[in-house]
């Protein structure tokens, strides 16, 4: 067979692939200590859960409109508004996963050739969904400012150009924990406006947040009309497995993304769209209390790696820390889970070598486990 240049252009998921080996060895009998994955170890709670259960009992399992249940977008829409953005209804389209919703904006907004400009480190499908819609891209690296922004603004503005089609920018931020601040936003917003370039925002980690502000770009005087605000519900409702997300944008962007998705995954799950309006009408106590636990196990590991004269970034949201490795850290991640049990993921598969990411969405004590093992391995 003859295999399309697109597909051949990406390599396969480098967190799913660590997962995917972690799970064999569990399955040969193997302890494993997973710090790979990006999956919040809390339930979905109950409230949501009866919600899916009673749309299920009044007869929501067929089809839904393509771009969602008028009551979720119009939910959605209210949401964004309180963020301080311009969405109505109109502006949104509801998907399978926010991962779907980011697919169907590559899809919509670049063609072949088109300039890609990502934030290193950078989450690693963002390189791939580029790729697959035939961008080329450019790349800021953000490590020799500890990952933020607003120092590497000179640097982003010597690369980004009236021939810039997408900037990226993800905040708080997958894999490091990073936190833009408003100054970092403003100047992203004085770029994309002088080069009217569109920037994709994605915001599914905006309430895994320990006290930095939030600034969310569509919400910046001239950013409506040229910004996508990616969000979904995985993170903050822990509903990774509902496969719910969405992305808001202008009206002429949604009629031409809403194709993408009417051709493609039809629409998100009809039932699950239901719980996602309690999810946002009833937020409970559930979320702040899962924040708390993950800042709790943040601090534990800064402590740990502390004691072991290992200097970390301080992650201000997400449930990610980058710890510096040796170069070569594909055969460091390799090895400690090989060896020491413990599963991580590379920074290269981040743009960032010689790094690996480790998620804290783990019990303090499998935290603590973890640790031990790679020091007791002579990893750290």
């Amino acid at each position: 067979m003859n295999y399309a240049t697109r597909v051949q252009r990406v390599e396969p998921s480098a967190t799913l692939a660590v997962s995917n080996l972690a799970k064999e060895l569990e399955a040969a009998g193997e302890d494993v200590v997973d710090l790979s994955v990006g999956e919040p170890d809390f339930d979905t709670p109950d409230h949501i859960k009866a919600a899916a259960t009673e749309a299920m009992e009044a007869g929501e399992t067929g089809y839904a409109p393509s771009n969602g249940i008028p009551e979720l977008r119009e939910a959605i829409a209210e949401k964004l508004q309180g963020d301080g953005m311009e969405y109505e209804a109109d502006n949104v389209i509801v998907s399978p996963g926010a991962k779907q919703a980011l697919f169907e904006t590559f899809q919509t907004l670049v063609d072949e050739g088109d300039e890609v400009v990502l934030l290193d480190p950078a989450w690693v499908s963002y390189e791939a969904q580029a790729k697959i819609a035939g961008a080329d891209l450019t790349r800021i690296d953000l490590r020799p400012h500890d990952f933020q922004l607003e120092p590497a603004l000179d640097e982003l503005a010597d690369v980004v150009s009236d021939d810039t089609e997408l900037l990226l920018v993800n905040s708080p931020n997958n894999p490091t924990g990073a936190v833009y601040s408003r100054e970092a936003m403003n100047g992203v917003r004085d770029l994309a406006v002088d080069h009217d370039v569109t920037v994709i925002a994605d915001e599914i980690y905006q309430h895994i947040n320990y006290g930095p502000e939030h600034v969310s770009l569509s919400a910046l005087e001239d950013m409506y009309e040229r910004t996508v605000t990616i969000n979904g519900f995985s993170k903050a409702y822990a509903m990774t497995g509902w496969r719910l997300g969405y992305l808001a944008a202008p009206e002429e962007l949604i009629d031409q993304a809403g194709k993408v998705q009417s051709h493609s995954v039809s629409s998100a799950v009809n039932f699950v769209q239901h719980a996602g309006v309690t999810a946002l009408e009833e937020r409970g106590e559930e979320t702040a209390e899962m924040v708390e636990a993950f800042e709790n196990r943040r601090d534990l590991l800064l402590d740990l790696f502390d004691e072991h004269d290992v200097d970390v970034s301080h992650p201000e949201g997400a449930f990610y820390m980058m710890v510096p490795v040796d170069d070569d850290d594909k055969a460091w991640a390799t090895n400690a889970l090989e060896d020491a049990k413990v599963a991580t993921v590379p920074g290269s598969a981040f743009g960032t070598p010689g790094y690996v990411r480790i998620s804290y969405a783990a019990s303090a004590d499998r935290l603590e486990e973890g640790v031990e093992r790679l020091v007791e391995a002579d990893y750290l």
